[in-house]
């Protein structure tokens, strides 16, 4: 059985887009056909934040990022140490 090539792709990076965006807070939705991540920023002098980026996945590509988020995190705690999870936020809410 011949093996299919695996080509190299290169993937143009925007500056504004290597610069990334933090955030603190993660809240992930789904439907039949697409997960959707909703990166947000809680302030933390008051009860406020921003939506600073939406991603949506199909189901297959959420699983593939799922294993490599796991995966990432074993290597970073084999290297640091454990990773102490701090207090869950409050619940939030989503504005126009």
């Amino acid at each position: 059985m011949e093996q299919k090539k695996i080509e190299k792709i290169d993937i143009k990076v925007d500056e504004n887009v290597a610069l990334g965006q933090y955030s603190n807070l993660a809240a992930i939705r789904h439907s039949r056909e697409e997960f959707i991540f909703d990166f947000a920023f809680i302030f933390p002098d008051g009860p406020m934040g921003k939506l600073v980026a939406r991603l949506i996945l199909s189901p297959a590509h959420a699983k593939r990022f799922m294993e490599a988020l796991i995966a990432n995190v074993q290597r970073y705690e084999a290297e640091y140490g454990p990773i102490t999870p701090a207090d869950m936020p409050p619940p939030v809410g989503f504005v126009h």
